[in-house]
């Protein structure tokens, strides 16, 4: 799509796409109260009510008037007080149906259900798309761009965005979406999906997703070239009607938190919703007799970790369990651990809505047997272990699917064990494999029971999509033995344990000593070394980025002792409750064990407890050490560092570092640190990923592509600021560090295109530098990058542009590093550092003008004098379009001038400074001439015309635009500039005023256009 495009022509190809999928397309205005027929009764109304009693009356044929009249009301009527609340009720509604009671011709009262949607036959319901739908709620007034109605029901938002305005990007339509939800809520009641596009870029999110959920919606027809994410992908990708409805029946979730009751709404990604479709597709057709013709092999799922693996599971059962033909159903979701189990459990039971039954969980084998053995339905979990062999089938039922997790793993036992087993108890059921990371090339057993891939979403789509963030990989390797004395100790601390095992046994000890590598790697002379590294490295990491941390160790042993080690260097790390702390050890074990691992071991509950401690990014909980537990399948968002201290491969290496690949805010990426030494497992795993054709890179070398990011970003904005001295932030007291920030932003402004050059340089260079921490070679970047930094706070403050997405947690935004020249207690004011008095700046007084006249930094003067103006013109544009096209034209020819070096600095902003007393002065303008600011506003547009001017007087210019003002005003409804009729109406008006008072006949048209679009604004201005 070209990027000259304008805003009314990306709405008017999105209604053409949306045309062409078969939507009756119609104008707010012309459904809205003021027509003949209206399809609300009032701007506070958001359903259609004719639209939806009409349909209602068509999908619900064996419900009598009365009930439908019933269903009417209640959808009509929310009945929570808050917003979340009222859109997950909705949701139920029109996926489960509406209980409506009615009575028979026979007097007795009968329940049923009335259906919003017609699910089965896409067709039946009715499509529409509003454009320009305006909403009133008390004194708010906000219009929708596009606005999406099934059946009547206002179920997707679209607001849209100029391409070609640098100014209005994607995410000013996100910011708009937040304002319309808190001043018109009602438009949301019913929502299921917030977009913003610019044709170009598009982004879907839910109703509680913040800007990091609003996620790029791509082609779902080609998995391997899924495009670019554009608003016509997304139109004829999600809103066809069969489309559309498969996804709002099985592609939304509402999880709610037990203890705080907040309510997040998630909605399926376009990999997932193709996932879904895909998987289903493939069972489908994998079915054995006679419930189908298959093989039973449904096909391999692989979708990178950290891209919702869980809940792309979640979605396809419910959309199996709601799929005809394979009857109801039973879902066995099998696991190889019981961590595991209870994790996917949990994303299960919070869906619970979606499967329309409670997931069950196998406590034995005999109870996985029992649960099997059903007549049909059922969502069953049980891990792979609880599989025996037995002498015959559980069931041979044909409609049970089975979704293995982490299918490709050695554990499940494909030849002889577990899964052998599960074949041999359920021979006619169906099997789907989904895995975060490739099969490896040698791996004949998973294909042989799940078949070929039947969907990837590989590590390179996900970084682009914004679904994960890139993994980083270190080197800091901790010698296994310190020292010959370190050997000693371990030979003999062996050989003590051996005598004893020994004498147990009435064996011989053998003379020769083997120390096992986790003996050595827990040596506490190591482990000391090791706890030193994670203190310095975590505490330099968590100066230029907050977050969570993970250190892995070889055993429960290790990980006490690491603790140990720990708390002894930051004594206030330690506390005795789990609801306190800095540090603390995720382990199981019995009192039996004694008190040390009583201690440090907790029960399912606390566990659960301290695991949403240290998913809570405000929470003290900054560093777990772990075992085996909290490696897969744990989702720690906030968590940006691994400490790797254990040996692993393949499948169990990958599925580890992964967990520090969660998106959150702006987290640049994960770090993983290898102390022990996994280079060439790693290698070997990234291998086996590059293999099997996965794209993108699993892991980067933070020594290969992070510092020399770092380097390459830090030089390019030392070449920006080549020549000049800003050291005096450094040597200098406090004077002369303000001093240093205000000449360095006058020197950016100074710059061709200096201000967004430099704004994003020093983004990169911030990410680029806090991955990199706390490798020796950011010392001698880190003064210049704080300086850097506090240069662009300082613009931002005063002189920024409201673009890009809005931080959805400060806690995890990429700090602002803190030289040791500067203290940490804010942003400099710019303006204050300038010796610019605090005041209301936005008056333009003389003292403020006279101040910025004798600022020594003049571009600095001048970027604030060209951005007060720019923002004063906006504000007048809608208030008085000839004057502040004056104005508009008055500033561009001034700095077309300074640009052209025509005129020096201090001219332009001689002659700035000038056009901002004509500006100030305008304001008082209408009370000179006795006319209030709209009157003044028609005058100027009659009294733009040379001709009008030299025939009518001004007095009698003045009454004509008291006249114009009361008409208009007189004739002005609420949505009247949507109107053609309202308008040409008004257009009418205007003509005969200037006719009856003998304006020039040569000059009416031109005039009749300007009064008219002087109107339309004013009315606009009263709605965002």
């Amino acid at each position: 799509m070209a990027k000259t495009l304008s805003e009314q022509q990306v709405e008017k190809a999105a209604l053409g796409w949306f045309e062409a999928l078969g939507f009756d397309i119609r104008k707010g205005a012309d459904i809205s109260p003021g027509v003949g027929a209206p399809l609300r009764e009032s701007h506070e109304h958001v359903i259609l009510e004719p639209r939806l009693r009409a349909v209602l009356r068509r999908i619900n044929r064996h419900l009598p008037e009365d009930a439908v009249e019933q269903a009417v009301r209640i959808v009509a009527r929310p009945p929570e007080p808050a917003l979340f609340q009222n859109n997950r009720w909705f949701h139920r509604l029109l996926t489960d149906g509406i209980d409506v009671e009615y009575r028979t011709q026979n007097g007795e009262t009968r329940g049923d259900k009335a259906w919003l949607a017609d699910f089965s036959s896409p067709g039946a319901n009715d499509l529409m798309v509003v454009h320009q739908f305006t909403v009133k709620a008390g004194n708010s007034t906000r219009r929708a761009d596009l606005v999406v109605f099934l059946n009547g029901l206002p179920v997707a938002v679209i607001e849209l965005k100029d391409p070609s305005d640098v100014q209005a990007d994607l995410w000013k339509a996100y910011r708009q979406l937040q304002d319309y939800k808190e001043h018109v809520p009602a438009l949301f009641h019913y929502n299921e999906l917030m977009v913003i596009s610019d044709g170009d870029a598009t982004r879907v999110g839910s109703l509680t997703a913040g800007s990091d959920r609003f996620a790029p919606w791509r082609s779902i027809e080609d998995a391997a070239h899924p495009g670019e994410p554009t608003l016509e992908a997304l139109a004829t990708g999600l809103f066809a009607p069969q489309r559309l409805l498969d996804y709002l029946r099985h592609c939304v979730i509402f999880e709610e938190d037990d203890r705080t009751g907040e309510i997040v709404k998630k909605i399926a990604g376009y990999h997932q919703f193709r996932a879904m479709q895909k998987a289903r597709a493939s069972v489908k057709a994998a079915l054995r007799p006679p419930a189908g013709e298959g093989d039973g092999r449904g096909g391999v799922i692989w979708h990178t970790q950290g891209s919702g693996k869980s809940l792309t599971m979640l979605m396809l059962s419910g959309a199996l369990i709601g799929d005809d033909q394979l009857a109801n159903p039973t879902v066995v979701v099998v696991t190889d651990r019981n961590d595991l189990d209870g994790q996917l459990f949990g994303t299960f039971a919070a869906g619970r809505a979606l499967l329309r039954q409670q997931p069950e969980q196998a406590n034995s084998r005999d109870d996985l047997a029992a649960r099997l053995n059903r007549a049909s339905g059922g969502v069953v979990f049980t891990t792979i272990q609880k599989f025996e062999e037995r002498g015959g089938p559980v069931s041979e039922r044909s409609n049970i699917v089975v979704l293995a997790d982490e299918a490709h793993r050695s554990q499940y036992g494909f030849l002889e064990g577990g899964a052998r087993w599960m074949r041999d108890a359920i021979p006619n059921a169906t099997f789907v494999g989904f895995t975060g990371t490739p099969l490896e090339r040698d791996d004949r057993s998973t294909p042989a029971v799940f078949g070929d891939y039947a969907d990837v979403y590989d590590i390179r789509q996900a970084i682009e999509d914004n679904a994960t963030v890139p993994i980083y990989y270190e080197m800091r390797l901790v010698k296994l033995v310190p020292d010959e004395q370190g050997v000693r100790e371990a030979e003999e601390e062996m050989r003590v344990r051996l005598a004893a095992e020994a004498d147990k046994s009435g064996q011989k000890v053998d003379d020769y000593i083997r120390v096992e590598l986790e003996a050595l790697a827990g040596a506490r002379a190591r482990l000391r070394l090791v706890a030193r590294e994670i203190v310095e490295h975590f505490e330099k990491r968590r100066e230029v980025i907050e977050g969570k941390a993970m250190a892995v160790c070889m055993s429960r042993e290790i990980c006490m002792n690491l603790y140990d080690e720990i708390v002894a260097l930051r004594p206030d790390w330690h506390a005795e409750d789990d609801d306190a702390g800095f540090v603390k050890v995720v382990m199981t074990g019995s009192a039996a064990e004694g008190e040390r691992v009583t201690f440090h071991s907790r029960t399912k509950a606390r566990r659960e407890a301290l695991a949403r401690r240290f998913k809570d990014p405000e929470d003290d909980l900054r560093l777990v050490i772990v075992c085996d537990m909290w490696l897969t399948g744990f989702d720690c968002p906030p968590m940006h560092t691994m400490y790797l201290d254990k040996p692993l491969a393949g499948h169990n290496l990958m599925q580890a570092i992964a967990r520090v690949n969660r998106v959150f805010g702006e987290k640049p990426g994960g770090v993983v640190v290898d102390f022990l030494g996994i280079a060439d497992q790693l290698r070997d795993a990234v291998q086996t990923y590059t293999q099997a054709g996965g794209a993108g890179s699993p892991v980067e070398d933070i020594q290969e592509e992070a510092v020399p990011l770092m380097e390459r970003q830090f030089e390019a904005l030392r070449d920006f600021f080549n020549g000049f001295d800003y050291s005096g932030f450094f040597n200098g007291n406090e004077a002369d560090q303000l001093g240093a920030v205000t000449a360095g932003a006058d020197y950016v402004f100074q710059q061709g295109d200096g201000k967004r050059r430099f704004m994003t340089m020093v983004t990169g260079l911030s990410k680029a530098f806090s991955l990199s921490v706390p490798r020796p070679e950011t010392e001698a970047i880190r003064d210049h990058l704080a300086y850097f930094q506090a240069v662009r706070a300082a613009i931002r403050k005063r002189l920024g542009d409201d673009k890009g997405p809005p931080p959805v947690d400060s806690r995890v935004a990429v700090r602002q590093v803190i030289s040791g020249a500067i203290a940490s207690d804010g942003v400099i004011d710019l303006f204050q550092a300038a010796g610019l008095a605090e005041q209301n700046i936005g008056i333009l007084s003389d003292d403020f003008l006279d101040r910025l006249a004798a600022l020594p930094h003049k571009n600095l003067a001048l970027e604030t004098l060209r951005k007060l103006l720019n923002d004063q013109i906006r504000s007048r544009e809608r208030v008085n379009i000839v004057e502040s096209r004056s104005f508009r034209e008055s500033l561009e020819t001034v700095l077309t001038r300074y640009t052209n070096r025509a005129i020096t600095t201090a001219q332009v902003i001689e002659e700035l400074i000038g056009l901002a007393r004509e500006i100030r002065e305008a304001v008082n303008r209408g009370e000179e001439f006795g006319l209030s600011d709209e009157e003044l506003a028609f005058y100027d547009a009659l009294a733009d015309n040379e001709s009008a001017r030299e025939v009518i007087q001004d007095e009698t210019l003045r009454l004509i635009a008291r006249e114009l003002s009361e008409r208009i005003k007189a004739k002005a409804s609420l949505d009247w500039t949507q109107r053609d009729a309202v308008r040409a109406d008004m257009r009418r008006t205007v003509r005969r005023l200037l006719a009856k008072y003998g304006y020039p006949p040569d000059a009416q048209e031109a005039a009749t256009q300007l009064v008219i679009r002087q109107a339309e604004l004013m009315a606009e201005s009263a709605i965002a």
